[in-house]
């Protein structure tokens, strides 16, 4: 297998018969500095379109509460246009996939969306999860880890997932007067899942007082992301050893700089490396290449970029071919992909087609569309995805996915080639041949083995 055909499938969105695969990990990194493309081209609502429908929704909750004239006709009108949205979220991450010349940004995007997971918790933010990872995961997923775990713990759908909205410090005023407490969810997972790893020496009290620190993040539907002084847990806070806080009047400062001093932590940098190690190359990741990608991001202060230089410049980063398996969303995408599937088709998708041949299916595939089922967000390991029921769900849409297409399929055997690169397998292009119709050796493909892994 050509470096081109691994690049395009073990770190992109897969081959494509009308876009080029990248030629090697320095166009991977060149591209990943240049500018953002498939965002411009395809974008996704930001949170100052979302507030409208969240104040409104609001509104006609109460006027059909209140059995107002035709309340109950504007909550459901408030509602679907939210759901809306969220489905628009989800074409553009498709087109993305399917249409961009540089599939490493879309991966690391879907890499850091899942390491920092959020999921709507009811109506209000069903639109919330694609707004956060446009916000505050894409514009840093090249630069440093420290900007971007800032920006996730501030952002109101991470604030509202983790409950860190109705976190208030006891002794604050309004914590007395309120006799409201402290959450410590975002602190933990901060500590847990998105730096220093489940195994890192922290203790409870570590979180209690990183939670303490935290109090006084919040959001308002006005002003978006907002720290409120009198929610803040007074005095100074210590947080793996050292102080923050308690000098002067609380401040979002304080919480920026814990932030900054835990992505700095080796035990951030060894956590972050092999779990990209694992996500990228293998569930069991060479530790010299993890090694390295550790050194990388303890040399350049977080820089991630450096860290992906690291990673795909080590020998180990190209070996064993197939070692992952592809999860739901990235099977359809790279499917459409190697269809060669026109933007025209993916905008004309009505709203039952989305529903009925991906929503539906990704969800019957066992990755429901984001909704993860925990703050660990979906699982790496090759057997959670490719499971019996799974996998006749993936063979059942391969047969049938002419009807999202929305064109003539090729020539069975061209696209085994151009779906898995030059050396595809004789066992397959075997297979291919023996098929009795380019609907059934189109299926053949997608479903075998050689194209669910990467």
């Amino acid at each position: 297998m050509t470096i081109a055909t691994r690049a395009a499938i073990r770190f992109g969105t897969g081959l494509s018969p009308v876009l080029a695969p990248p030629a090697d990990a320095g166009a991977m990194i060149d591209a990943l500095a240049g500018p953002d493309e498939a965002q411009a081209r395809f974008p996704v609502a930001g949170l100052a379109e979302i507030w409208p429908l969240i104040a409104e929704l609001a509104a006609a909750r109460r006027a059909r509460k209140a059995v107002e004239e035709g309340g109950a006709a504007r909550y459901k009108q408030v509602t679907s246009a939210i759901k809306d949205m969220q489905l628009a979220g989800l074409r553009a991450r498709l087109m993305r996939a399917v249409r961009t010349r540089d599939g490493f940004r879309e991966r690391l995007t879907w890499f850091w969306a899942d390491h920092f997971t959020v999921r709507a918790k009811n109506v209000r933010f069903r639109a919330g999860p694609a707004t956060y990872v446009e916000e505050a995961i894409r514009p840093h997923v090249g630069g440093r880890f420290a900007d971007m775990l800032r920006a996730a713990a501030i952002h109101p759908v991470m604030l509202t997932y983790l409950d860190q909205n109705n976190s208030i410090g006891p002794m604050s005023p309004a914590g007395l007067r309120r006799s409201r407490g402290l959450n410590e969810n975002l602190a933990r997972e901060i500590l847990e899942l998105h730096t220093l790893g489940v195994g890192a020496r922290f203790t409870q009290a570590d979180v209690t007082e990183f939670a303490e620190l935290l109090t006084g993040l919040t959001f308002t539907v006005d002003d978006g992301f907002r720290f409120r002084p009198r929610w803040a847990e007074p005095g100074a806070e210590h947080v793996l050893g050292k102080r923050y806080g308690g000098d002067r009047r609380a401040s979002a400062d304080d919480i920026f700089a814990a932030l900054d001093d835990i992505a700095r932590a080796p035990a951030t940098a060894a956590h972050l490396a092999r779990k990209l190690a694992v996500h990228f190359v293998s569930d069991d990741p060479d530790p010299g290449l993890v090694a390295a990608m550790t050194d990388a991001y303890m040399a350049h202060d977080g820089e991630l970029a450096r860290v992906y230089e690291a990673m795909l410049a080590h020998p180990a980063a190209w070996e064993n071919p197939g070692a992952k398996a592809r999860q739901p969303f990235e099977f359809i995408a790279a499917s459409l992909r190697a269809l060669g599937t026109s933007e025209t088709r993916l905008a004309a998708l009505k709203k039952g087609e989305i529903k009925r041949l991906i929503l539906r299916p990704l969800a019957r595939m066992g990755q429901p569309y984001e909704e993860p089922p925990g703050p660990d967000g979906w699982p790496e390991a090759a057997d959670a995805w490719i499971t019996p029921p799974a996998l006749a769900e993936r063979i059942s849409w391969a047969m049938h996915v002419k009807a999202l297409h929305g064109a003539p399929l090729p020539a069975p055997r061209a696209f085994a080639r151009a779906a898995l690169g030059p050396e595809v397998s004789d066992d397959l292009v075997a297979a291919v041949r023996m098929a009795e119709s380019k609907r059934a050796g189109v299926g053949i493909v997608l479903a075998s083995p050689a194209f669910n892994r990467r």
